[in-house]
């Protein structure tokens, strides 16, 4: 979680890079190149596979250690819990049944258009060393009982060299909880954990510059090996998901502002250069401080801003949540996998769990569906390999609608709280952003 910092105004935008080192051109060369390959060389074409395994492989190494530190300092960074009590309270209610009903509706529209059904991918093709259980499986263990013993690890270090993303996330609350508890004492382990998630961080940023050639790699795989018959359902997928994106905002976001007393779309215009700037970076981090400044400028109690933006930037992703279920049943069903809806649903109750591990970073959603997908023992982890070329894609929507929804959040939440000056909102709503 980011830092509760309410401070400085809006940072200027940067000078905008030429075309060819914005990385959603790159990724698309190389899919375009991957393609024509994968199609004129198939043979070239299928010795590139391990492009895209690498790939995954440098997102499996880290995201462990990222969920850890995310949510322990997350948690931990609250330093007053009896204060602080009745809004994070209430934050976490409004985090929880807005990503769920966004799970929802993830799952119900790629279940009624299908985009990945007819692909018929063949998971054994898709293998590379890693074992995922297949038929039979289910998608939680047998039982409720079961499941919540394999919640708690056997200890915390076989946790982390399993990848078992339910069993980090068991551990890092209960880390969290205990360093919060600890007061001014935990603030050096707290410095440190800061430190390592951005050391993680600048490792997913890197790998992230070689999704063009992971891309190229996987897509020439692709084509090479099932056909250029495999690219109209990866269209299909970026449709179905644009519109899912759309049924969210129309259907929850908007009646919740209209709830709280302001225009959906006037604060999307109040914000329209984050949102802008998310749509080109995919990562909700770099616009974190402009929207601190911007929504203590509509009228919002500054410590509502403090409390409540930050906690929603690591467990508020509906944007996120929406990717997450359209993206792991579109897998299943290019992979041919039994998805019943006793398997969605223990696939929504891991997701509502690991979509709190995500952060505001560009590759941590795609490092988080790794590990979710692992979770399930059901669909393949190395069906990833389908999505990695339209990623970016799907990436920019996401992060778009995750901006949105933290906005909306935190006014609601102030609105909760008595800490909204709505002759001030309602001012600047209808006036615009206006520059200091």
């Amino acid at each position: 979680m980011s830092k509760l910092t309410t401070n400085t105004a809006p940072a200027p935008l940067k000078a905008r890079r030429p075309f060819y080192q914005d990385l959603t051109f790159q990724v698309v060369t190389g899919m375009v190149l991957g393609v024509l390959l994968g199609a004129l060389a198939p043979d070239i074409g299928k010795q590139m596979k391990p492009l895209g395994d690498i790939f995954i492989r440098l997102i499996q190494m880290v995201v462990g250690l990222i969920i850890f530190c995310t949510v322990t300092h997350g948690i931990a960074s609250v330093r007053d819990l009896g204060k602080v009590a009745r809004i994070a309270i209430k934050a976490m209610m409004y985090f929880e049944v807005v990503t769920s009903i966004a799970l929802v509706i993830g799952l119900v529209t790629i279940n009624l258009l299908k985009p990945g059904v007819g692909m018929h991918i063949d998971p054994a093709m898709l293998h590379t060393g890693t074992t995922v259980a297949r038929d039979g499986a289910a998608a939680v263990p047998t039982g409720a009982g079961e499941f919540l013993v394999n919640l708690v690890p056997n200890s915390a270090l076989e946790a982390f060299a399993k990848g078992d993303i339910l069993q980090i996330l068991v551990f890092s609350v209960l880390f969290a909880c205990g360093l919060a508890s600890l007061g001014e004492k935990a603030e050096p382990v707290l410095h440190v954990v800061d430190t390592v998630q951005s050391a993680l961080f600048w490792i997913i940023r890197l790998v992230m510059k070689i999704a063009p050639i992971a891309a190229f790699g996987a897509i020439a795989f692709t084509v090479a090996q099932f056909g250029l018959a495999t690219l109209l359902p990866l269209g299909a997928l970026i449709l179905e998901f644009l519109f899912t994106c759309a049924l969210f905002f129309a259907l929850v976001l908007a009646p919740i502002s209209a709830y709280a007393g302001f225009n959906l779309l006037k604060l999307m215009r109040y914000f329209r250069e984050e949102l802008v700037l998310v749509l080109g970076t995919s990562s909700s981090e770099s616009v974190f401080p402009q929207l601190t400044a911007k929504l203590t400028k509509l009228g919002v109690n500054e410590s509502v801003v403090g409390m409540v933006l930050p906690t929603a930037y690591s467990f508020n992703h509906d944007g996120t949540c929406l990717y997450f279920a359209a993206v792991a049943v579109f897998l299943a069903q290019a992979t041919g996998t039994a998805l019943g809806w006793e398997q969605q649903l223990g696939l929504l109750a891991i997701l509502l769990l690991t979509s709190k591990g995500g952060a505001g970073v560009s590759g941590s959603a795609i490092a988080v569906l790794t590990l979710t997908l692992a979770a399930t023992k059901t669909i393949p982890v190395n069906s990833i390999a389908l999505i990695l070329g339209i990623h970016r894609i799907l990436s920019a929507m996401f992060v778009f609608t995750n901006i949105a929804g933290n906005c909306v959040a935190t006014v609601v939440v102030g609105k909760w709280e008595k800490a909204v000056d709505h002759a001030k909102l309602k001012q600047e709503l209808d006036t615009g952003y206006r520059p200091a």
